[in-house]
């Protein structure tokens, strides 16, 4: 019995230790470290003044801080808890759950073909027209398809470089692509506010990068200053990509 429970222990301290690393490993990413160290030290001094030093009258006071201190935490994190519960998600044996009870039929990357964007995202960083452009994957982009124009159009190279050129009137937003086709243009994409972004890469690139922290979707960004083709994708840049690295990357399967 006493085995069992110093094994339960061990377990115990090695999963605590386990999630304190990964919350570090994110608040770090995010710029939160110095908030996420605060809030730890506030935890450590809590726990030593009501469970060790067993001192009433400052530990009502730290219990009656910390249950007002979860609401505004909640609040101050929301970015940073939507992207661990969208890591959490996809992980491969939940995204292979989800493909199995998901009913909504969608064209799958291997068989569809993206040579048209690949080449309108290469005539475009010839041309040095900016654009963004969403590739919508298993989560539904819905709620930012309706902050755009709807248009419902195959994929064509002509269609996508006059939607980002510099007179069109939705030049300034994404294009966002599902099921093989062109669904809507001109859609607001939420802002990435991490720290650690290079300083050279502008809003189009912030842009891409906060939809991918929140949602599982490939986004193409052109640089309108240089012409680079860049990815962002499960909150990450691939930066200066080749048309064929592009195109390598639209037809990878989903793992």
């Amino acid at each position: 019995m006493l085995l069992g429970l110093n094994l339960l222990n061990l377990i115990d301290i090695f999963l605590v230790a386990l999630l304190l690393f990964y919350l570090y490993k994110m608040m770090r990413e995010s710029g939160s470290l110095n908030l996420f160290l605060g809030i730890l030290i506030f935890v450590v001094v809590w726990m030593l003044v009501s469970r060790v030093l067993e001192m009433p009258m400052l530990g009502s006071i730290f219990n009656a801080l910390a249950n007002v201190g979860v609401l505004a935490l909640i609040v101050i994190f929301q970015n940073e808890i939507r992207h661990f519960f969208r890591e959490l998600g996809s992980q491969k044996q939940f995204k292979k759950l989800f493909r199995f009870l998901s009913t909504r039929n969608r064209a799958s990357s291997d068989q569809q073909d993206w040579l048209p964007l690949v080449r309108a995202c290469q005539n475009m960083s010839d041309g040095k027209v900016g654009a963004l452009i969403v590739v919508e994957r298993d989560q539904h982009l819905g709620d930012f398809i309706e902050t755009g124009e709807r248009i419902d159009a195959n994929i064509n190279r002509m269609l996508i470089e006059n939607l980002f050129f510099k007179n069109s009137p939705l030049h300034d937003g994404a294009v966002i692509i599902s099921g093989g086709r062109i669904v809507a243009a001109g859609c607001v994409l939420p802002v990435s506010h991490r720290e650690n972004i290079p300083k050279q890469l502008g809003l189009r690139h912030r842009a891409a990068l906060g939809l991918s922290e929140v949602s599982d979707a490939l986004v193409i960004i052109v640089s309108e200053e240089t012409g680079s083709i860049s990815v962002a994708k499960d909150g990450e840049f691939r930066l200066g990509l080749s048309p064929e690295e592009l195109e390598t990357m639209l037809s990878q399967p989903e793992e």
